[in-house]
């Protein structure tokens, strides 16, 4: 476990950042920074720890976040817009905070002396539409141009080259993540099981697009916080992107409905809705490099995360 660092988390307020967060804190001085579009820190004792900090600010000002990060010796970077339904709404914004920001980060990185990490933080969609147990080596293929479901993945693909560019030209010690399908207590945004369960609980029908045979490999939030730790405690991170996921906990869109009305006990009715945008309609990634690299080893089933999530999420109601 990393101690007695500083640590300097954009997107710090949302869900991934602020668990990290948590996981960090009491051996680490942790600062947040985000401008608070979704915010997973309202309500709970996170900023109440002495040793974790607020700076509100957008990563797209590149004066307010070098000033910042001053004196951090690790830089994890996962400002984002995400979730389909922004994106498509706000592709133009997508892309600014993806390419602007890490470009602002990178180069504040830069300016710190002694920093030991840079993460950036992608996304499994630059595998596109089929990906099947995909290494982190295989070729990306995305949407067509033009298309704004696809902003999000190919901004996040070019943060990647960024990133490796900066390490090969700078030595700058980056490396980058591509998460696959993080879900978990205290999740905020548009996740598919953040809102199917809140609306079983709720006995509001869910509804999933088209049949629902959408396939997806759900990764519990712990185990990506494992992931991400390793990352920061391994020296053979850096230079290297690493899938992290959990192949096993592989279900389509209708299980992932069904399994939830049944752990809730609830009596949500399933609804089939058309949907006739671009979607990803497979997504396994193949863990293999995290594994031999880092000692990545998921460890929480999906019935089993899916009752802690349901269980969190009823200390709410």
């Amino acid at each position: 476990m990393i101690e007695n660092e500083t640590v300097f988390i954009t997107g710090g307020a949302g869900f991934i950042g602020a668990t990290l967060a948590r996981r960090l804190r009491d051996a680490n001085r942790v600062v947040l920074f985000d401008n608070l579009h979704r915010d997973a820190v309202k309500g709970s004792d996170l900023l109440d720890h002495e040793n974790v900090s607020l700076v509100r600010g957008d990563v797209r000002d590149a004066a307010a976040l070098g000033a910042a990060c001053k004196g951090a010796t690790v830089f994890v970077h996962m400002a984002s817009i995400a979730g389909v339904d922004t994106v498509m709404q706000q592709p133009v914004t997508t892309m600014e905070v993806a390419l602007e920001g890490t470009m602002n980060a990178l180069r504040a990185s830069m300016e710190i002396d002694g920093l030991k990490r840079f993460i950036d933080f992608s996304t499994s969609e630059v595998f596109g539409r089929y990906a099947f147990r995909v290494q982190e080596g295989d070729v990306t293929s995305l949407g067509a141009v033009g298309e704004a479901r696809w902003t999000y993945a190919v901004s996040k693909l070019a943060t990647e080259h960024l990133t490796h560019t900066y390490h090969k030209q700078h030595g700058l010690p980056g490396l980058s993540v591509r998460p696959f399908n993080i879900y978990g207590p205290r999740q905020v945004g548009e996740g598919a099981i953040h809102i199917f369960i809140r609306r079983a609980l709720a006995g509001e029908p869910l509804d999933i697009h088209n049949e629902g045979d959408q396939i997806r490999s759900w990764c519990y939030i712990d185990d990506i916080i494992d992931g991400i730790v390793l990352c920061l405690e391994k020296d053979e991170a850096v230079g290297n992107s690493f899938n992290l996921g959990t192949p096993r906990s592989t279900v389509t869109i209708y299980h992932l409905a069904r399994m939830i009305v049944d752990l809730t006990g609830s009596s949500s009715e399933i609804r089939h809705v058309e949907w006739n945008f671009p979607d990803v309609e497979l997504r396994i990634p193949d863990i293999g490099k995290a594994r031999r690299l880092l000692g990545f080893s998921p460890r929480v089933e999906l019935e089993e995360g899916l009752r802690r999530t349901i269980d969190w999420y009823r200390t709410l109601e």
